[in-house]
């Protein structure tokens, strides 16, 4: 996949393309929909599929009081976008420069002058332009007088009529029902960051961890333990058990702490950049009276993601 951080990067004589716009926080199976019809069209008539999406929520900039926390970092969001087998990714920054843009020059600017868009797909609420004042309607009237097609595009509605949101997997996450989470994005939920040095309790305890940098990409769920997989940086993938949260038995523990136990191994997994998947939540953080119950239920809890993991597809 070709990726392009602004629109002067796009070379000359790029295209013609089959074009789709969005966030696409996370890449779930919505998002997914829309860009397998994307490189459906995109075959048949010989275009090249290409993903516009942006550097940032444009509430980050527009409205950041209601702007929530992303699903996955640019980082991730990309990985994830290449994964789908689309030709291009454009990359825009959302910048007050493009919030002013005017509907009718953002499509002769970007989808006209750059990508030579044939085709161009939407869902039913897409807006665009200053203020969002640019519908599907004016973006097909646009299509007509620059020549290409508009194909709206359903959303995907799994559940009682409910369409697959960014909003409803941040909120299964809140609640740290990570498997359902996984059913929606299409992939396990999953936090990257580098392997630091940590107070070594879970090395004492006989269960040491990899602790992650507070400076981590992905949204981590809630507080609690969890079976899942720690990814080394050169693609080894291993079984692990993960906590989230301040461990309440110890004081002074940072808030949202990732810790990830690789199961049966001990590793030196110190300033490796890693990938902590979560597969399963086995509990909530509790608060222990002593060492000794507390390394009893750690005992447990490797127990019990070892037989989840045992059961996971590999």
């Amino acid at each position: 996949m070709k990726v392009f951080h602004a629109v002067a990067e796009v070379p000359d004589g790029f295209g013609p393309s089959a074009v789709t716009i969005g966030k696409f926080d996370g890449v779930h199976t919505g998002h997914r929909a829309v860009i397998d019809r994307l490189r459906s069209v995109a075959a048949e008539r010989g275009l090249t599929a290409t993903v516009i999406t942006f550097d940032r929520n444009p509430l980050e900039l527009l409205a950041p009081e209601k702007c929530p926390s992303s699903l996955v970092s640019n980082r991730q969001k990309l990985e994830l976008l290449a994964e789908t087998g689309i030709d291009a990714t454009l990359m825009v920054a959302f910048d007050r420069a493009l919030a002013d843009l005017p509907p009718e020059e953002f499509v002769h600017r970007i989808l006209v002058d750059r990508l030579h868009a044939a085709a161009v797909l939407v869902g039913s609420d897409f807006r665009f332009g200053a203020r969002g004042a640019g519908d599907v309607a004016m973006l097909t009237a646009l299509g007509e007088r620059y020549g290409f097609t508009v194909e709206l595009i359903d959303d995907v509605r799994p559940e009682h009529g409910r369409r697959v949101s960014s909003t409803w997997i941040r909120d299964l996450l809140a609640e740290g029902d990570v498997r359902h989470a996984a059913e929606l994005l299409g992939t396990v939920p999953t936090v990257r960051g580098v392997v630091v040095h940590g107070a070594a309790r879970g090395r004492e305890l006989g269960f040491p961890t990899a602790n992650l940098s507070p400076e981590n990409e992905g949204l981590i769920p809630a507080d609690g333990v969890y079976a899942g997989w720690l990814t080394d940086d050169d693609g080894t993938r291993y079984p692990a058990a993960i906590s989230v949260g301040n461990n309440p038995t110890f004081e002074g523990v940072p808030q949202k702490q990732v810790e990830a136990y690789v199961l049966d191994r001990e590793l030196d997994l110190y300033g490796h950049t890693v990938d902590v998947a979560f597969a399963e939540r086995i509990r909530g953080m509790v608060a222990y009276s002593g060492v000794e119950p507390l390394i009893a239920q750690i005992a447990a809890d490797v127990d019990e993601a070892r037989r989840i993991l045992t059961a996971e597809p590999a």
